[in-house]
């Protein structure tokens, strides 16, 4: 058995963090089951060349850099959508998503928008996308505008991917809020869905410069205890809910980003359940390792090194770091992918 089919043999759903076409069909093959996007990965993409032939024709039918960037946004995560709906059948909803992100000009400094116009627009924009669409997740990240938005998207039956999340406040928060919208929801609960990305890397690039007094042994993993304790709050939170599908965790931003670290740390610490959003590069390397995978959702590091996280780590400031760098990495892929869009309409006249 191959490592990833072993990784998805301990219960964890394997999402691919992309919607290169090629990249779909080559780790669908390997046992991915959903994909992510992004206005990085659209950037990426688009870069590439591969793609300008549509982008050509997209602006001579008149759309403008924005109309574009969104064309092609919707056309890959279609694409996306197409390979992995026979796993979305298959499971009755349960998995075969591909996650479609929102405007993140919507959290850009810049936005003139107070918190309530901001979800309004989440909303709207939330509604337009999802229009028509069987196996396409919308994502909302955990910002005081995109929580706000999250009751009215449950409640018009929209399935929701809610991103940008650090610590336990935005998850409950993000959880409450769907809930509450869930339970309005016009064909009621029985393909309700939901999905909380938690992401895990930048949480120790955060505590290797901020919080350098952490020991040998804590340093490193204040992600995976930070990850892991939330996921079993939100296994106890949805266990007496009855739900047809599962309410779940996705362990996000799982590539290691110290040299130093095997790269495939993050996604032996995760396996067992739920699902895990890896980058391409970080699949690559889960396949090139022969390992095989167990489970270790559940499992915590040793007592000491949680309370010595737990005493050092101011998780209200950790938030507030990450959420700002968050919003920048947000904002500015999706105003160069604007630009990009700019200098190839000049090129291609």
């Amino acid at each position: 058995m191959s490592a990833l089919k072993s990784l998805v043999a301990t219960g964890t759903k394997l999402w691919l963090d992309s919607i290169d076409p090629d990249l779909v069909r080559t780790n669908r093959a390997l046992g991915a089951t959903g994909a992510t996007s992004n206005p990085i990965i659209i950037s990426d993409l688009l870069k590439t060349g591969r793609f300008d032939g549509r982008i050509k024709e997209l602006i001579q039918a008149g759309h403008d850099d924005e109309a574009v960037a969104w064309a092609m946004t919707d056309e890959l995560v279609k694409q996306a959508q197409d390979v992995f709906a026979p796993v979305s059948e298959q499971t009755k909803c349960n998995d075969g998503w591909v996650s479609f992100e929102l405007d993140p000009l919507l959290e850009d400094s810049a936005c003139p928008l107070d918190v309530a116009a901001k979800a309004k627009r989440y909303a709207e924009l939330g509604k337009k996308w999802a229009a028509g669409h069987k196996n396409r997740m919308i994502k909302v990240p955990a910002t005081p505008g995109g929580l706000a938005a999250l009751e009215e998207l449950a409640a018009a039956g929209i399935t929701l991917n809610v991103t940008l999340i650090f610590s336990e406040q935005q998850y409950f928060t993000a959880r409450e809020n769907v809930w509450k919208g869930a339970q309005r929801r016009p064909g009621g609960l029985s393909t309700f869905k939901s999905v909380y990305s938690i992401f895990v890397s930048r949480l120790d690039v955060y505590t290797k410069e901020k919080v350098p007094s952490l020991s040998e042994a804590a340093q490193g993993q204040v992600g995976i205890v930070n990850a892991k304790k939330i996921w079993k709050l939100n296994q106890q939170w949805w266990a007496d809910k009855n739900l047809p599908l599962q309410q779940e965790i996705i362990f996000a931003s799982t590539g290691t980003k110290d040299p130093k670290d095997d790269p495939t740390k993050y996604v032996a610490a995760f396996a067992g359940s739920d699902i895990e959003t890896n980058p391409p590069a970080t699949n690559d390397a889960v396949e090139k390792s022969g390992r095989t995978f167990t489970r270790q959702v559940d499992v915590l590091p040793p007592a000491a090194v949680v309370s010595e996280i737990e005493q050092k780590v101011d998780m209200k400031l950790l938030e507030e770091t990450l959420m700002r760098e968050g919003l920048s990495k947000f904002a500015d892929p999706f105003k160069k992918l604007l630009a990009q869009i700019a200098s190839k309409r000049k090129e291609l006249a």
